[in-house]
């Protein structure tokens, strides 16, 4: 009886250490995401949060991955819940922000991105989503200086794109042309990053 009992006991060990853990499953789904296929990104980081509901960057993956494919209530729950768990994390505050603003929250998005300008002063990507609003409100000047900042640290096209936009706002229509056509002239990376929204 008891050889019976060392063979179950030792087919269940070995049955539990192939079991995926919630680390594992938010890898997966970060795989998915990176591959294109957010659904079943969800379905991973779900399985993931089952597994352990505590796991804060499970969230943060899960939000990122709502709010790319439109679902901007889901992805406000999961970042509200993650800054719930850490109310330090820059990013989350940067990727709610980005959530606000998508709905039209322009005001809240504004205050919350710069919450995570105090915990992070020097993010460009803060900076590059502070832009975006700014620009929403109709504070082209803000936004000039939000974009101007971005670019003095890390140039890229999109953020010369945004910057001319705002330029052209403003009337200045020669700096407008200059950030255009170095946009296209090949010499800056096209993205500042890939998830500028939720980095």
């Amino acid at each position: 009886m008891k050889k019976i009992l060392y063979i179950c006991a030792a087919a269940c060990l070995c049955a539990c250490q192939t079991l995926p853990t919630s680390a594992e499953w938010k890898v997966r789904g970060d795989g998915y995401f990176q591959d294109g296929n957010p659904q079943k990104a969800l379905q991973a980081y779900n399985r993931a949060l089952q597994i352990n509901p505590d796991n804060g960057a499970v969230y943060a993956a899960r939000g990122a991955a709502y709010f790319f494919t439109g679902d901007y209530t889901a992805a406000q729950k999961d970042f509200e819940k993650l800054l719930e768990m850490n109310p330090y994390e820059p990013e989350g505050y940067s990727a709610l922000g980005s959530v606000l603003a998508a709905q039209g929250y322009y005001q809240e998005a504004l205050q919350v991105l710069n919450v995570a300008l105090v915990l992070a002063p020097t993010k460009p990507e803060i900076f590059f989503s502070r832009g975006g609003v700014n620009f929403m409100l109709g504070e082209y000047d803000q936004a000039v200086a939000d974009y101007s900042y971005v670019l003095n640290l890390r140039p890229a096209a999109d953020v010369y794109n945004a910057r001319g936009a705002a330029y052209l706002k403003l009337g200045d229509q020669q700096a407008a042309d200059k950030d255009f056509a170095m946009a296209k002239s090949g010499q800056v990376p096209d993205k500042l990053n890939d998830y500028t929204m939720i980095d």
